[in-house]
């Protein structure tokens, strides 16, 4: 049997690192593409660990020469590339006006035209075979925008817009490669060490938090089961639906706890480097400092992950229903 060839973008932390460990331990060689040196010989050495094979490329996903070079190679050296995902992102923390414009533009070339750059280069190889999957990391806020992070908010939203005009391309052209966006909520990785930021306090994910092994098996499982589209998590079905029917509302409440729910003031260590135009030293994984809050799992991502043995308990319950419901009548009768 052949070798199934993923590559991950941003895969050498934080929910990038963890999907990298997730695909090589379902038997996936991967192409790992990132900047810093240390993260990607830590994360080859995740891949071979588990027995599979691993490519390092170091990559700025803004530059799409560089995409495209990484994807030449990663061809040649591993074979063709069956799975994409596009993870790779940056984070500017502070109100749009006192942004810096050249931060706000980096971080929009990295989170949004870094997936237009990988997309491109895994639909250039992929659509002539009529084989492949492109995944997208979307988020919660690729449906709607909280305060302090514009420029990741404006960057997500975009994304769900590229990705549905590109499918619709595909379908039109009957194509059978798929391309998928899984939409995630907040989660417990190192970004919020290294963002930029102008906030008084430690950034932090909006709570619910959940661990980023977690939210990678959902991306896993989307590998092996293509959908169009997931939604990780309780706070990201809400988030969704609740921009869709009370979004009046949601400017007036985030307006008030936006702000508070973005800082942790009882996290006083000192943080990492801002990684927004250069990486940062170090192989810093994929968790982050807020471990103690973390959820493992819920209730909708155990569903997520179990649609089929959920169907068959629900259709189960339906038989015995129907069935004790019989036994009644004719008890009756």
């Amino acid at each position: 049997m052949s070798s199934r060839i993923a590559v991950v973008t941003g895969g050498t932390a934080g929910l990038g690192r963890a999907i990298v460990r997730e695909l090589a331990s379902r038997g996936w060689d991967v192409a790992i593409l990132a900047r810093g040196a240390d993260g990607l010989a830590g994360t080859v050495r995740d891949v071979e660990e588990l027995g599979q094979r691993a490519l390092a490329v170091s990559t700025d996903v803004a530059d799409n020469d560089q995409v495209e070079a990484a994807a030449t190679r990663i061809e040649a050296e591993l074979g063709p590339i069956d799975l994409w995902v596009n993870d790779a992102m940056v984070g500017v923390f502070g109100e749009f006006l006192t942004t810096d414009p050249h931060d706000f533009d980096r971080a929009t070339r990295v989170n949004y035209l870094g997936f237009v750059n990988g997309t491109r280069a895994a639909l250039k190889r992929m659509v002539p075979r009529d084989s492949g999957h492109v995944i997208q990391i979307g988020s919660a806020l690729a449906h709607r925008g909280i305060p302090l992070q514009a420029a990741y908010c404006a960057s997500k939203h975009a994304i769900t817009g590229f990705t549905e005009s590109v499918t619709t391309e595909l379908i039109h052209n009957r194509s059978a490669v798929r391309l998928s966006q899984v939409d995630m909520p907040a989660m417990n990785t190192i970004q919020f060490n290294w963002v930029k930021s102008q906030l008084p306090h430690h950034p932090q994910p909006v709570p619910t938090i959940f661990q980023p092994e977690t939210c990678a098996r959902a991306v896993a499982d989307v590998a092996d089961h293509p959908r169009r589209r997931s939604w990780i998590g309780e706070p990201t079905v809400m988030t969704v639906l609740g921009n869709r029917f009370v979004s009046r509302f949601l400017d007036v409440y985030l307006a008030k706890t936006g702000y508070s729910g973005q800082q942790a003031p009882d996290k006083t260590d000192p943080m990492l480097p801002s990684n927004l135009y250069e990486p940062v030293g170090g192989d810093q994984g994929s968790r982050g400092i807020f471990s103690d809050v973390a959820k493992e799992t819920s209730p909708q991502i155990w569903y997520t992950q179990n649609r089929g043995a959920a169907a068959t308990a629900a259709i189960g319950s339906v038989v015995v229903g129907v069935g004790l419901l019989a036994a009644r009548l004719r008890r009756r009768g």
